[in-house]
């Protein structure tokens, strides 16, 4: 009889194969710049926690408040048993920091990014997306059922010619973009993609995974720094990362997040965020105003990291880099396998990141407020050992 399971056994095998398999490992206690890492002491270089803030006793305590009051789960989605003021708050928060009308919570950002593109087009639109996107802009414009094109990573002349050929031919069109590109630590030209949207007609929606609380003045992220505030846009984004929680959100007009209540199938479908992870994000985004001297720790640490590659490593293939993360590109993904290791034996933890999560293997780096200049500098001494 045949197993229709037996291709699986196939398909690992094949994985394994190119070098692209991938197993967890377990991480003991806090979060933080140093790490227990199946059992071995690492100076983290790995973590999206950019400000420090998801061992921080301040959004532990704030958790740990909100479940006694209002216990571990939200218990139902939003629009049933599972709203608390709490979610409010939230909201008002990130819209304040973003400076929009309003702003929705989901349960994770990939959720938002599913929930919002899936809600705004369908069948009869198009979608332009930048070709290095995050799964979950990708995953999402597939779902929304419309003409979906990838246009050359932040080319904005293709784009426009993309757009003059296809625009006329569909009802909407929306232009998706990472703010921050996590993989390689780019930014997209922002301003020159809102001139775009705005010649052509098109939804503009930005997601601001790893720019919110890194980026701009006040930590409001890429719009913010290219100063974009008050355009015309739809900001998506995650409590994940900088924030140290756990959920998602869109931010933008009050008509937008009205519609996405009623409309975006993950909000509406979807339990609540938990009350621990929403008074964290929310106790994080009071951090983030207060502390500027986290943000400007974070940006001393990147330029130091930059200035001794340049000094001792001149040769190092680094990526062009406008935010915390610096990433080296190797010729496979077996050279970036041992890269890694060498960096772990060493008491680093910068892993390889291989296809099909990028397209050519390499080591990231992301830098944290709270890295020490002796763990800078160590990485470096390690990096000029293993290059």
């Amino acid at each position: 009889m045949t197993d229709p399971y037996a291709w699986l056994e196939h398909s690992l095998a094949t994985i394994h194969r190119a070098d692209w398999y991938r197993s967890v490992q377990p991480i003991n206690g806090r979060p933080g710049a140093t790490m227990i890492l199946a059992g071995q002491e690492v100076i983290n270089f790995a973590s999206n926690d950019y400000l420090g803030l998801a061992g921080d006793e301040r959004l532990m305590a704030a958790a740990t408040a909100a479940i006694a009051q209002f216990g571990t789960g939200s218990t139902g989605s939003r629009l049933l048993s599972g709203h608390r003021q709490l979610h409010r708050e939230l909201e008002e928060a990130i819209a304040s920091t973003k400076q929009t009308e309003d702003a929705l919570v989901f349960s994770s950002g990939y959720l938002a990014n599913l929930g919002t593109i899936t809600a705004l087009v369908g069948k009869r639109d198009l979608i332009f997306s930048d070709q290095y996107n995050h799964s979950s802009l990708k995953n999402g414009a597939i779902l929304s059922g419309a003409a979906f094109v990838e246009y050359p990573h932040c080319d904005i002349a293709v784009l426009k010619t993309q757009l003059s050929q296809q625009r006329q031919n569909y009802r909407r069109c929306l232009i998706l973009t990472d703010s921050v590109f996590s993989m390689d630590g780019d930014l997209c030209p922002m301003p020159a993609l809102l001139d775009v949207a705005d010649e052509f007609n098109c939804m503009l929606l930005i997601d601001e995974a790893h720019a919110t609380g890194v980026l701009g003045k006040t930590g409001a992220g890429c719009v913010e720094h290219f100063g974009c505030t008050g355009k015309q846009l739809i900001q998506v984004g995650t409590l994940s990362k900088a924030l140290g929680s756990l959920g998602g959100y869109v931010a933008g007009s009050s008509t937008l997040i009205d519609f996405l209540q009623n409309r975006a199938p993950t909000w509406i479908y979807t339990t609540g965020l938990s009350p621990a992870d929403t008074a964290a994000a929310l106790a994080a985004i009071k951090i983030v105003q207060q502390e500027p001297q986290r943000r400007a720790q974070l940006w001393q640490n990147v330029h130091h990291l930059k200035n001794l590659l340049q000094e001792q490593l001149p040769n190092l293939k680094l990526l062009p880099s406008e935010s915390p993360i610096l990433c080296f590109q190797l010729s496979s993904a077996t050279d970036a396998l041992i890269a890694g290791k060498q960096l772990r034996d060493a008491g680093i933890f910068a892993p390889a990141i291989r296809p099909p999560t990028v397209p050519t293997s390499r080591i990231r780096i992301s830098l944290m407020a709270t890295h020490e200049a002796a763990h800078i500098e160590k990485l470096v001494t390690v990096l000029k050992d293993i290059n």
